[in-house]
């Protein structure tokens, strides 16, 4: 079971392509994982800046921000993993 106090950040990524490459590895590696995404414009009471400018004119690839976890112990293992150095 992962939790905050035993996980560590794998990736950080605004693409989904990277962010569902490195799930499907781990899965088909298994080893647990979990993901946080955070929306950039969502409207937020400490961070007002979407309300008062909008999104006009900025490129929507990287509305989402991706933080993919893994196991403490897992990290070293899943690295190799993503990075190709293992099959």
């Amino acid at each position: 079971m992962i939790t905050i106090f035993n996980r560590r950040e794998l990736i950080f990524t605004s693409s989904m392509e990277e962010q569902a490459r490195v799930c499907h590895i781990l899965a088909a590696k298994g080893i647990d994982y979990n993901i946080k995404s955070i929306n950039r414009y969502s409207p937020s009471a400490f961070s007002g800046t979407q309300a008062s400018t909008g999104t006009f004119g900025e490129n929507m690839e990287y509305a989402y921000e991706y933080k993919v976890y893994v196991h403490k112990n897992d990290l070293d293992e899943a690295v190799a993993y993503i990075s190709g150095k293992i099959e």
